[in-house]
């Protein structure tokens, strides 16, 4: 899998946890794989903007600074250890995977 950095950033193990060859989606993966770090906890109140900014009431939009593709599924990595996965009909969610 390919990540297209949008700024110099070290996505640590973040890549190495998403497998091309693993037929589960991408927030599956990460809720196995992920679990001595809490697992995928979905956060609400976030919304996705139409230039893939992440924005929650009160704060700035939060410009992804990665981008990547699991099958039709579309990875945004985000400042702060966000992580939006969005679906091919357009619903997302967004995790915080720190």
């Amino acid at each position: 899998m390919i990540w297209t950095c949008l700024k110099s950033v070290d996505l640590g193990f973040l890549p190495g946890l998403i497998d091309e060859g693993d037929p589960r989606g991408v927030r599956e993966q990460l809720d196995d794989k992920y679990r001595y770090g809490g697992g995928w906890r979905p956060m609400p109140g976030l919304t996705l903007r139409p230039d893939r900014s992440l924005k929650y009431p009160g704060d700035p939009p939060l410009k992804p600074i990665a981008v990547s593709q699991l099958r039709k599924e579309v990875i945004l990595f985000y400042p702060h250890d966000w992580l939006c996965v969005v679906q091919p009909d357009g619903s997302f969610e967004v995790s915080r995977v720190d």
